[in-house]
């Protein structure tokens, strides 16, 4: 790390300064942080390699992409110069123009994913969708057991939930399409159960109380979240002390076109990553297995991923 004289140095510029204020913020791509502040793509690149030899930012790889976010572990004294640089010009016309720009950007991505559920809704059952497979819900069903209260977040239709509700004593489903609730609430009703009820909400904000249920699921959904350990820890804070948390996603993979075919945001995850969501969160007895591998290409692998939530907590 560099000295707090050389990260004085670094923050003087202003345009590192402007991107380092949108990624304190925010994890984004080159191509939307060159939309948020109309420079061209060289100049972005060629700032954020500075700020990366700094120590003030980190890179992800997600296919062909590159994401951007403020390091996590920056030592609280840089920490506090960098909170007090953006502070200091936080005033500045660019910087509210900025702000307005993701906050356009980040509409852009929700209205993407919603508009992709809204369209498919009625249709999942139907057509294919990757990591979706009786095999690796199976292995989900499992794990459950009966008169629990479920949460099935980012449950889409329900598929599983209308299962789960033959036995369970109430279920959840939350779901941010408007389409999906409609399709699953009527789903519900014609099949007669009354204890599976549907709300609108985001995974990364669910909109149930605190130690609420006894068992969560993310069902192929933390993909789709904007921030996967926001997720992990929203099921955490339902979850009753004991409960417990089962997520089927996909393993980490290259096929690109994920993004537009099912609006995925993140392609897949390592096992490793997915044992950190859950032991950031406070997790115990967390357990990572791959369940499923799809014979034809690109070969999706899907991972069963669990933890418990300890029996003693405050949180």
């Amino acid at each position: 790390m560099n000295a707090s004289w050389d990260i004085l140095k670094t923050l003087s510029d202003p345009t590192r300064l402007r991107l380092l204020a949108l990624l304190s913020q925010e994890e984004l791509s080159v191509a939307e942080l060159q939309e948020i502040l109309s420079m061209a793509q060289s100049r972005i690149s060629s700032q954020l390699a500075l700020l990366r030899q700094a120590d003030l930012v980190s890179d992800r790889r997600e296919g062909k992409k590159a994401f951007y976010s403020l390091r996590d572990d920056l030592p609280a004294k840089h920490a506090a110069l960098l909170q007090s640089a953006i502070a200091a010009v936080s005033d500045q016309p660019a910087l509210a123009e900025d702000k307005d720009n993701l906050d356009r950007i980040l509409q852009k991505r929700r209205r993407h994913s919603e508009q992709y559920f809204n369209l498919i809704a009625g249709k999942l059952g139907k057509d294919y969708c990757p990591g979706r497979s009786w095999e690796a819900i199976g292995h989900l069903a499992l794990r459950l057991v009966p008169a629990v209260t479920v949460a099935d977040l980012g449950a889409g239709e329900g598929l599983i939930s209308q299962l789960l509700a033959r036995r369970a004593a109430k279920v959840w489903c939350i779901d941010n399409s408007p389409r999906m609730v409609e399709v699953g609430t009527a789903l519900a009703e014609k099949n007669g159960l009354a204890n599976l009820s549907y709300k609108l909400g985001n995974i990364e904000a669910v909109p149930l109380p605190d130690r609420s249920v006894d068992v969560a699921i993310l069902s192929q959904a933390l993909h789709h979240a904007g921030h996967p350990q926001q997720a992990v820890q929203e099921a955490f804070r339902i979850l009753r002390p004991g409960g417990q948390l089962i997520v089927l996603d996909l393993q980490e993979h290259t096929f690109e076109r994920a993004r537009e075919h099912y609006a995925d945001i993140w392609l897949g995850f390592k096992e490793g990553t997915l044992h950190g969501f859950f032991k950031k969160a406070g997790f115990v007895k967390v357990e990572v297995t791959p369940v499923s591998r799809e014979t034809s290409e690109p070969g999706f692998v899907t991972l069963l991923a669990s933890g418990l939530k300890p029996a003693e907590t405050t949180a």
